[in-house]
């Protein structure tokens, strides 16, 4: 027997590893499928679609990591997104036969997001499969505020340098992985060389100045003071990602080598110094704050 659960999973959230726990409590020897699409419908539907979280492989590794058998991806066309609701399921059920479908109670689906989970229920009682609503999972942010878990709130803190919220709602620290390339060297002029790390393929937080972990393709880990944005100090308009870790020795060679870096806390907004002793300054007092 076949259990699946349908979504973007975009983030792996707590949301989503709800879904997958009350699948597993509901039918613990049943295969369990987490069926997804290769880009968010969004790419189709809208100008922009939403910066993704995770990237697929990510995704897909994620997914599995919390307990689910496989992951169907299906590819996102026009065809597939222009299924009307039941049509979208019969679809499915060629793909993937399944006994079971596990959602939450925002599900949509089909044509304009047109199916709902009773919808779905009415489906499944013609088609022979039943239906299960897992409830939402609420989350406390730092402030008290109680929010639900969805990928779009992740987004939401994100773009407000919330990251420490963001990882209530993910159950763990946003993480972004990059390519260590060559920069101007300013870091280890002023004494914190950094790792300046070339593009990323999700979503980052907003300009500003995090505690980090970082961990290389070696499974070596430091912490680390990443700073986010254009670097006003010094005149740059270019938007970069520059991580310095912490105890380092000094003579590492990370060059060329992909990291990958987990914000855990907001430190500072990015600004511009009255002078390069003032930035060298601020820049101490950062690093003692992630270690305190």
């Amino acid at each position: 027997m076949t259990t699946i659960i349908i979504g973007n999973f975009d983030g792996v959230h707590l949301g989503h590893q709800a879904l997958i726990r009350v699948a597993r409590e509901n039918e613990p020897s049943d295969e369990l499928v987490a069926v997804t699409f290769d880009a968010h419908p969004a790419t189709l539907t809208r100008s922009q679609a939403p910066a993704r979280l995770t990237t697929n492989s990510e995704r897909a590794r994620l997914l599995l990591t919390y307990g689910v058998s496989r992951v169907l991806s299906l590819p996102i066309t026009a065809a597939l997104l222009n299924l009307e609701p039941e049509a979208f399921i019969e679809f499915l059920r060629e793909q993937l036969p399944f006994s079971t479908v596990v959602e939450g109670a925002d599900f949509r689906f089909g044509r304009d997001r047109m199916g709902d989970v009773q919808s779905l229920r009415r489906i499944g009682e013609r088609a022979s499969f039943q239906t299960i609503v897992a409830p939402d999972i609420d989350v406390a942010l730092h402030d008290g505020q109680l929010v639900s878990a969805r990928s779009s709130m992740v987004r939401w803190l994100l773009l407000h340098g919330r990251v420490a919220d963001a990882k209530r709602i993910l159950g763990r620290a946003h993480a972004v992985v990059g390519v260590v390339t060559h920069g101007a060297r300013r870091g280890r002029e002023l004494g914190f060389p950094t790792a300046n790390l070339g593009s990323v393929d999700v979503a980052l937080p907003m300009d500003g100045i995090y505690a980090v972990d970082v961990e290389d393709a070696q499974s070596r880990r430091w912490r680390g003071a990443a700073s986010l944005g254009t670097n006003p100090t010094f005149g740059s308009d270019t938007r970069r990602l520059e991580v310095h870790m912490l105890h380092m020795d000094p003579q590492t060679d990370l060059y060329g080598q992909s990291l990958t870096v987990a914000f855990d806390g907001w430190l500072r907004d990015m600004i511009r110094f009255e002078s390069i002793d003032v930035l060298v300054q601020q820049i101490g007092r950062d690093c003692a704050r992630v270690m305190a």
